[in-house]
């Protein structure tokens, strides 16, 4: 994803002797050779650097990280950025890059990646992060469209209690049926899955979707 932000994070990494080279990356050695990475070597080994960076405030370490998530596309970055400690106005600036990004027709998969196994699956985090990714979805432009198909595909660990309005209003608008059916799958089978049975099958049965798709959940919910 070329963005001003990843143009600030290629300047980061160049100065300290990354920089990218034919679809992958090279690194500088001490003896003036080039050592070869991929785009996840980067991730992990730059990523938490960033973060770190003593000549940078806590914002200009999140924009050097959102900027290699953007210019590497790497679950790594987002991974980094979850177990890192935020203060209100750095959060602000994760939680409306995730939503710009869930947006963006460009890949979105390490975010979504995230949000799945990291961000929804965690006790502590859910709620704020489901309330982040689905602000501003009462009018869905094609921007929000997208991310709302993101995050009800990926929204299978999120608690009952927090996602069944948005579920009820994808129900309403066809263009989101696909990714409810994926939201209410996710929901039974995942290893932290989240649902009312009943409450997902009058979902389920809204479905504008082939019969034998629907049969086989609706006959999963209703297994004891």
């Amino acid at each position: 994803m070329d963005s001003e932000g990843a143009r600030v994070a290629r300047d980061w990494l160049a100065e300290r002797g990354v920089t990218p080279v034919d679809g992958a990356w090279v690194r500088l050695t001490a003896e003036g050779d080039e050592e070869p990475l991929s785009a996840n070597d980067v991730a992990h080994e730059w990523t938490d650097k960033a973060l770190e960076d003593p000549d940078l405030d806590n914002a200009g370490r999140v924009r050097v990280a959102l900027g290699l998530l953007d210019l590497l596309d790497q679950y790594a970055v987002a991974m980094y950025l979850k177990v890192t400690p935020l203060d209100p106005a750095t959060e602000h600036l994760l939680w409306q890059a995730f939503r710009d990004r869930l947006e963006h027709p460009d890949s979105a998969e390490p975010v979504t990646y995230a949000l799945w196994v990291d961000w929804f699956e965690d006790p502590a985090s859910v709620e704020t992060a489901f309330a982040e990714v689905v602000v501003g979805l009462d009018e869905l432009a094609e921007g929000p469209l997208r991310r709302a198909r993101r995050v009800l595909v990926v929204s299978g660990p999120v608690p009952w209690r927090l996602k069944h309005d948005l579920y009820r209003r994808a129900a309403g608008t066809p263009a989101l049926h696909e990714a409810l059916f994926h939201g209410l799958r996710g929901s039974l089978h995942d290893v932290y899955g989240d649902l009312d049975r009943e409450a997902a099958l009058d979902l389920l049965a809204g479905l504008d979707l082939p019969e034998e798709r629907v049969a086989v959940l609706r006959g999963d919910l209703r297994a004891s």
